[in-house]
């Protein structure tokens, strides 16, 4: 007699009815379609509470009361992820000050100007003729001004009144595009008479340090300016006696009277200072400060050196635009660079401390074009010369402190030096003192905030605080969401023609119920002996083919 076998396969999802064969699985598996709902993969899902939702082991208040929480914490952790985009998104910065020391530092460019524009008692005929109107002196038509009629009979004055006459006066004709630039280049107070003393580090030093340069207040002069044959002074120490230290003479008694306003004409006595690199144009009516006669200033010194971030962090210009007439750029360049293409286009000329080949304006384009279209370009006009903030500029911090000159000690013996009067001294001398305070640089650097990698590590942090995820944890969900997918297209398209064909032609596979109900071995024990059935027939089930033999 044959023993007939029973293969017995129960798949946990079945509770009854068919199972699958193995050789179906092995068929399936190999066109990709899974036989299986993928919704029990979710315990494999570290997702925190999401397997509590979809448990059939739980009642259904349960269920919800995990459904509401992990929609409170989605909404909690999409909240703060949103508020941490939010503030990525605004570009926030800090600023952070570094104070390095320097066994040297280079020493900064100084440049003066006296604040008189031109010696008036060194004004010849021919001078007033030129500049007598721009100066405001004269009237348009040569006459002298109504405020000047009424002092020129003051004797001190009558040799003045003499050189205000042009009734038989035949000026020259000098080249116009020169005229002005001459005129305070010979009128303008010369160094040589306003340098009384000079010592760089305790070493003497002259004009001869000093270049000359021309402003809005006329001549002026660089020191240490580091142009190709003056290479830039360096400084070994700090303090007092470590700089620059210059003993002037404003030459008081040659300012212009001020008999009107005018744009060149001062109410103050002394000189304009500024302090700045060798890489930038003096901007001195602007920028500079001012030092009185009669007291020695002292100014402490302190390197800056600002590093900005470009658009979105900041504003400042990484790749700027090349100035035509400045070889590096920085604010003060292009401010100059767009005043002189701004009085171009407007007067087609240039005032003299501006660069380029144009025409020098004459002094009566001074007064009736250059110097109203410029106080407009500067107080009105803020659209027209935009100039974007460099990534990297160098400044000069500045302590001032004053002293009292000259003493009531020193008086008579400055005015016996110098063949003055004290009442001279007291007026027109001054001291000026430039040092660095000590051998160290202030580094202000723009540092951004906030960037990508600080918003994966809040947006990580509140995942794990909120829902217990992580990176690899979303990827399982994306890899839980394909196989859904997946199944439910194979099982609507190919999966069950696929499956029904196979089942044909494979056999039938048995349950656990159907064992139970038509329990073959109990039915061979139970009959008499010898009798048999078909090797190929079950006990209760019709012929279906050829079966494989089956023991118990």
């Amino acid at each position: 007699m044959r023993r007939i076998q029973l293969v017995k396969e129960i798949h946990p999802s079945t509770q009854a009815g068919f199972s699958i064969s193995p050789i179906a699985n092995m068929e399936n598996s190999r066109s990709g379609c899974v036989e299986d709902p993928p919704r029990f993969s979710l315990k494999q899902i570290k997702f925190h509470g999401l397997h509590q939702v979809f448990s059939v082991h739980r009642s259904c208040p349960h269920r919800a009361f995990w459904l509401m929480a992990i929609l409170a914490s989605m909404a909690l952790l999409l909240t703060w992820s949103s508020n941490r985009i939010h503030y990525l998104l605004s570009w926030p910065v800090h600023t952070k000050l570094h104070i390095l020391y320097s066994p040297n530092l280079t020493f900064p460019a100084v440049t003066l100007c006296n604040n008189n524009l031109v010696l008036l008692r060194r004004m010849s005929r021919a001078d007033l003729h030129l500049g007598g109107y721009w100066l405001g002196l004269l009237n348009k038509n040569l006459q002298p001004a109504p405020a000047v009629q009424t002092l020129l009979w003051d004797p001190q004055w009558l040799w003045l009144g003499n050189l205000l006459d042009f009734s038989h006066y035949l000026p020259p004709l000098p080249p116009q595009e020169q005229s002005t630039q001459r005129l305070l280049d010979r009128l303008g107070h010369q160094l040589e008479e306003m340098l009384l003393s000079c010592h760089f580090q305790g070493e003497r030093c002259g004009p001869h340090n000093f270049t000359t340069v021309f402003t809005r207040y006329g001549k002026c002069y660089t020191f240490n300016s580091g142009q190709s044959d003056k290479p830039p002074l360096i400084t070994m120490k700090g303090g007092t006696g470590n700089g620059l230290e210059i003993m002037l003479d404003i030459q008081q008694d040659e300012y212009l009277p001020v008999w009107g306003e005018t744009d060149e004409t001062s109410f103050e006595a002394g000189i304009k200072v500024q302090i700045h690199s060798q890489d930038e144009p003096p901007f001195i009516d602007q920028l500079g400060f001012g030092v009185a006669p009669g007291f020695q200033t002292f100014v402490s010194c302190q390197e800056q050196r600002l590093i900005y971030l470009p658009p979105p962090w900041g504003d400042c210009k990484s790749v700027t635009v090349e100035s035509e007439f400045y070889d590096t750029y920085s604010i003060t360049a292009c401010r100059i660079d767009c005043e002189t293409r701004y009085l171009v286009e407007n007067c087609n000329c240039r005032m003299v401390h501006m660069p380029g080949d144009a025409p020098y304006c004459t002094p009566e384009q001074y007064k009736e074009c250059a110097d109203p279209a410029l106080d407009f370009l500067v107080e009105r006009d803020n659209d027209y010369c935009l100039c974007e903030m460099p990534c990297n500029v160098t400044r000069y911090g500045k302590e001032l402190s004053m002293v009292k000159i000259p003493s009531k000690a020193s008086a008579k013996y400055l005015a016996k030096k110098y063949n003055k009067s004290e009442q001279y001294i007291g007026e027109n001398i001054l001291v000026l003192d430039i040092f660095f305070e000590a051998l160290n640089y202030e580094t202000i650097e723009q540092k951004k905030a906030y960037e990508v990698a600080g918003l994966l590590g809040d947006i990580g942090g509140q995942m794990g605080l909120f829902i217990g995820a992580s990176l690899l944890t979303v990827l399982e969900l994306f890899d839980y969401a394909y196989e859904v997918i997946k199944f439910h297209l194979c099982r609507r398209d190919k999966c069950e023609k696929k499956h029904k064909g196979n089942n044909s032609d494979k056999g039938v596979a048995l349950s656990l119920d159907d064992v139970k109900r038509h329990n073959p071995c109990e039915s061979i024990r139970g009959h008499p002996a010898g009798m048999t059935y078909a090797a190929n027939i079950l006990p209760h089930h019709p012929a279906r083919g050829t079966f494989e033999d089956f023991t118990c």
